[in-house]
């Protein structure tokens, strides 16, 4: 059995730990209000492009974009969205091991991957795997500039546009509740009938000017990149609650294996004391005898 010092030592180092998990809990509470408020002030954006891109995928377009074509499919693009730190419990396993799966699926099926990797984390453990990685990003802090997204999502884009990629997915955390984040993998290339087309709604047609090309493409990489940025804004929303949990858990934990060694030290400190008394007694008994 452990000593009464070593019991207080391990009291003292529990209660440093309890005090470092607080502050930290404390500070992703505050970042988490901000962050969970600019991804709901991005929702209104990305949800009033998606309506757009749903009227005119409707309307009788001049011409087929590459984005509405269905392919034969060899190869994928998977846009990996995760943290840049720990601490924030099971949020990138859980969406680890959903784009593992995925990409598995697809390999019984001889289709190769290329993946655009946001974040340290999904760094740390795609680099491991055979796909090939066209770009990452790491550092996105709170507040990503989307001028420094653009550059990785062109590069895939492009490659969907020249038929290098015949299917782009986006896989990220989406923010319910702060009690609740679920991985989500959504395919984002080709415009999937049943995400954005809604066969119910009456038809919708457009005059285009300057030309139905030029518009089209625009509008549709800037429906593009906005539901690569509304994700990524969900994600770090994701992360901030995500860790508020982790460390609230921490914090509780701390304090019951607290009152666990205290426990185990007034046990050990009363063993003690009844030792002493009894070797006490032992000694006076012996010298009476004598």
């Amino acid at each position: 059995m452990a000593s009464t010092k070593e019991i207080r030592n391990q009291i003292s180092s529990v209660i440093n730990t309890k005090k470092i998990t607080k502050a930290m809990e404390m500070v992703a509470v505050s970042k988490m209000r901000k962050t969970e408020l600019k991804m709901r002030s991005g929702r209104p954006y990305a949800d009033t492009i998606r309506k757009v891109i749903n009227h005119v995928v409707q309307g009788n377009l001049e011409y087929k974009h590459s984005y509405l074509e269905n392919r034969k499919i060899t190869r994928i693009g998977i846009i990996i969205i995760s943290t840049d730190r720990g601490l924030c419990g099971s949020l990138n396993t859980n969406l680890f091991k959903q784009v593992l799966l995925k990409m598995q699926n697809f390999a019984r099926l001889n289709v190769p991957c290329d993946l655009i990797l946001f974040g340290l984390k999904s760094l740390s453990v795609f680099k491991l795997c055979t796909s090939n990685i066209l770009a990452q990003v790491t550092n996105l802090g709170e507040y990503p500039n989307i001028l420094e997204l653009i550059d990785p999502v062109k590069i895939i884009l492009e490659r969907y546009q020249s038929k290098k990629i015949d299917k782009i997915f986006i896989a990220y955390n989406k923010f319910y509740n702060k009690m609740l984040q679920k991985p989500k993998i959504v395919q984002l290339l080709p415009l999937s009938n049943t995400d954005v087309i809604n066969p119910k709604s009456k038809n919708w047609d457009y005059l285009y000017e300057p030309e139905s090309k030029l518009i089209l493409d625009t509008l549709f990489n800037r429906y593009i990149e906005s539901q690569i940025y509304q994700s990524i804004l969900e994600n770090i929303a994701s992360e901030q609650a995500a860790r508020m949990m982790a460390m609230k858990i921490a914090t509780d934990n701390s304090s019951n294996r607290i009152k666990e060694l205290q426990l185990i030290y007034n046990k050990v400190r009363q063993s003690n004391i009844t030792q002493e008394l009894t070797e006490i007694v032992s000694g006076a008994s012996a010298v009476s005898l004598d």
